[in-house]
């Protein structure tokens, strides 16, 4: 396998003497057509790392040569910014990480005090832009090792770190509260839902499935056209009417919507949706489709014509009327 001029060669049998032969034939093979090319691999930078959780002991020494001279034997190597062990545990990548980034949090603390320096915006900004690329990069390789609480612990601290100084809070406050008050979704959760994103995208085949993700820059509205919702006790009948439901479960979801015009109905929709549709997600697509079905309505009326949106849904409401709330279905 190959990227660039990264190359790893993966062999997989069952034993260590077989892992030995089959390394040293394939890298005869590779000696060979490097010199018909004019090329030459170098053993100074080429490692070999023997990969087993057996728990009974046997010898796990493999002699390997490239070049007719031997290769250095580890126990944990890089490949493409992955820190990739002899276990397949990945500690070391999640301690890279986390150091790495904790780093970064410590130097933006120097313009982060409590009266003055970063906003809270500019703090998001570089956590969004920043700090979680890092955490989650190649997510769906090492994802097994968040089972571990120390794991979890590691980058749980780091989230911490960041949030305390978006929310300008003290170091006692608990790091549940602060993903409240700072509006950030845990990192374990933000972590399984990089995998699930990606594990979409492989089996179904598209790089361009649509997410309820934080639409670009470029698609944000206008704070002119920001939605205002007025909560009023006496309700007078307009146009049109249009009720909303949505259900989660199990198994998947549902949402639903009716479409009024006086008492005779004009449109039914009924959406069927799969299980990884998070919570809220079938209130506000029933919304946006009722939103729909009113525009392809033809009234023939002189009166200027009004409709009414029902949903009992009070997160989708206040989503609306934040203008900080860029994802795609808001």
């Amino acid at each position: 396998m190959a990227f660039a001029d990264d190359l790893i060669l993966a062999i997989r049998v069952e034993s260590v003497r077989a892992a030995e032969n089959y390394s040293n034939g394939e890298l005869s093979k590779i000696t060979a057509w490097s010199r018909n090319n004019k090329s030459r691999f170098s053993e100074e930078k080429s490692k070999v790392m023997f990969v087993s959780r057996r728990k009974r002991k046997e010898l796990k020494e493999i002699n390997v040569y490239l070049n007719n001279r031997p290769l250095e034997q580890v126990n944990e190597i890089k490949y493409l910014g992955i820190f990739i062990d002899h276990k397949f545990r990945f500690e070391e990548h999640i301690n890279y990480a986390s150091e790495r980034c904790t780093k970064l949090i410590y130097n933006l603390s120097e313009t982060a005090k409590l009266s003055w320096g970063i906003k809270n915006e500019a703090m998001k900004t570089i956590h969004k832009g920043a700090i979680l690329p890092l955490l989650l990069y190649g997510a769906p390789v090492w994802i097994d090792a968040m089972k571990y609480e120390h794991d979890r612990q590691k980058y749980i601290r780091v989230q911490r770190l960041i949030n305390i100084r978006m929310a300008k809070a003290y170091c006692t406050t608990s790091s549940g509260a602060l993903c409240i008050l700072t509006g950030m979704t845990p990192i374990i959760i933000k972590t399984e839902e990089a995998v699930k994103q990606s594990s979409i995208r492989k089996w179904e085949g598209s790089q361009t499935h649509v997410f309820d993700n934080d639409v670009g820059l470029k698609d944000w509205s206008h704070l002119a056209d920001a939605v205002k919702i007025r909560e009023v006790k006496d309700y007078k009948e307009t146009t049109v009417q249009a009720y909303t439901d949505g259900s989660k479960y199990e198994q998947g979801g549902g949402s639903g919507a009716a479409v009024f015009i006086g008492k005779e109905i004009v449109a039914q929709i009924e959406l069927k949706l799969v299980n990884r549709c998070p919570y809220n997600q079938d209130k506000q697509l029933a919304i946006i489709k009722a939103l729909e079905a009113i525009g392809s309505i033809k009234i023939t009326e002189i009166n200027p014509s009004t409709a009414t949106i029902f949903t009992d849904n009070r997160i989708t409401l206040d989503s609306l009327q934040n203008a900080n709330n860029h994802t795609y279905l808001i």
